[in-house]
């Protein structure tokens, strides 16, 4: 946005603030054309801010991302290696679940494929992977184990829970059966 004209900006900063009450309210499905219409500009506009649906969604869980990844380094000081990326891992499912969409801008390619090194998947993949690979140094996850599999799952329950009607309850209870699967003796 630097170098962006004042109105620009402002347009920008309405856009996105309309567009993080749609995804609340419709997931990653969010209709552009109904974000513009409540924003008051032209899909033009919408379309000339975030090119693409996955750029708006990018846009939508930036801030939030890069808080799940800062709890990530906290996390790494941890002295159980294992807790702390059990706990981090719970509390990137409990925000997918809490903010519809995150888990479809996960979901769009595995990390390595990523293009962008800025994008949400990239930043998660990166903070997950430090916590990762301290707990297979100290041999408490199998060392098979890798960030993919571990993102692959917290979207799968993510997706495959939010429409329960206690979507909080079913999501745990997979993410715990999951979680006694990647230990290093399998538990």
């Amino acid at each position: 946005m630097t170098g962006q004209r004042s109105d620009a900006r402002r347009n920008y900063t309405h856009i996105l603030a309309v567009a993080e009450a749609e995804v609340a309210a419709q997931g990653a499905q969010a209709s552009l054309e109904q974000i513009a219409r409540v924003a008051g500009v032209g899909s033009a506009t919408v379309r000339r801010h975030f090119p693409t649906r996955k750029a708006l969604l990018e846009a939508v869980f930036r801030q939030r991302v890069h808080a799940l990844c800062d709890r990530a380094h906290t996390l790494s000081a941890e002295r159980d290696s294992r807790s702390a990326l059990v706990e981090w891992l719970r509390e990137l499912l409990a925000y997918s679940l809490a903010a519809r969409g995150l888990a479809d801008v996960l979901s769009y390619q595995p990390l390595q494929d990523e293009a962008t090194q800025d994008s949400c998947a990239a930043a998660i993949g990166a903070a997950g992977a430090l916590l990762l690979r301290r707990a297979i140094d100290d041999q408490a996850v199998r060392e098979d184990v890798t960030i993919d599999d571990l993102l692959i799952v917290i979207v799968g329950i993510a997706l495959a829970t939010e429409n329960y009607t206690d979507p909080a309850m079913q999501a745990d209870r997979a993410f715990r059966l999951t979680v006694a699967g990647f230990g290093a003796n399998g538990t």
